[in-house]
């Protein structure tokens, strides 16, 4: 068997495959906390594939596949099990369903990226990614969760409606920053993202991962901010709305 550098991001991939399923065995068998820890260690290895694949140069239409396929059990039926379990099972079929949404606007996220993939770096992508819509549900129970009395009723359906708004976020056109690559070039060109990533990563550190579910519902927010931002600016300058739309249909942004 020939090793190739491809080999190493795909190890990540194999670990990212691994601590889905982990995650969905502890849901099933009524330890949420463990099983939204191994969405997130999932989502950690998400991140390090990437990572691997620049600095081994070896990107490649399999691991863009492969990758995808994890991406559905890790942040698609993971993440809807441990919401089902938390609370939305008291829906009985409606509470299916909402478990059920993001993995399916999950899936046709990723069928959207894949079939419009030109490269493999982009500045940014669009809609929320499937791997920040299950660090959400996951950093949601992990903050209000609790072994002894589960979800207050408001948190049950404070959760139900983030599996809506997720969803949601995850097939709409909104701009999402990706992460910073560390190189100096990325850097220069990025300056307040690299920082913004870096206050992000402080505060996660420093408050113990208790503020988890914050930083990542800041970021979903951006999404929204930065439109409403720049449909502000465009009623101003639509000179600039008419050069943008232009550059829109001229690519093949994510």
């Amino acid at each position: 068997m020939k090793i190739t550098r491809a080999l190493v991001p795909s190890l990540f991939t194999v670990l990212n495959l691994f601590s889905g399923f982990s995650s969905i065995v502890y849901a099933s068998q009524g330890d949420l906390h463990t099983a939204a820890w191994f969405i997130i260690v999932a989502a950690a290895c998400d991140a390090l594939d990437g990572i691997m694949a620049r600095l081994t140069k070896s990107s490649s239409e399999f691991g863009t596949q492969f990758d995808s396929l994890a991406d559905m059990v890790s942040f698609g039926a993971a993440p809807g099990l441990l919401a089902f379990r938390a609370f939305l099972y008291q829906f009985n079929g409606l509470g299916v369903l909402l478990s059920s949404l993001v993995m399916i606007f999950g899936g046709i996220r990723l069928a959207r990226f894949n079939v419009q993939l030109v490269g493999f770096d982009k500045d940014f992508f669009r809609g929320l990614p499937i791997p920040v819509s299950a660090m959400l549900i996951s950093s949601f129970v992990l903050s209000y969760y609790s072994d002894l009395a589960g979800l207050t009723t408001t948190a049950g359906f404070s959760l139900a409606a983030l599996m809506l708004v997720v969803s949601a976020l995850m097939v709409s056109r909104l701009k999402y920053d990706t992460l910073p690559k560390f190189t100096r070039r990325d850097i220069r060109k990025h300056p307040l993202r690299f920082s913004l990533f870096l206050a992000a990563a402080g505060v996660i550190l420093g408050s113990g991962g208790s503020q988890l579910f914050a930083v990542f519902v800041a970021y979903a927010a951006t999404g929204p901010l930065r439109a409403l931002v720049t449909a502000i600016r465009h009623a101003v300058h639509p000179e600039e709305r008419e050069a943008a739309e232009e550059q829109e249909l001229s690519s093949m942004d994510l």
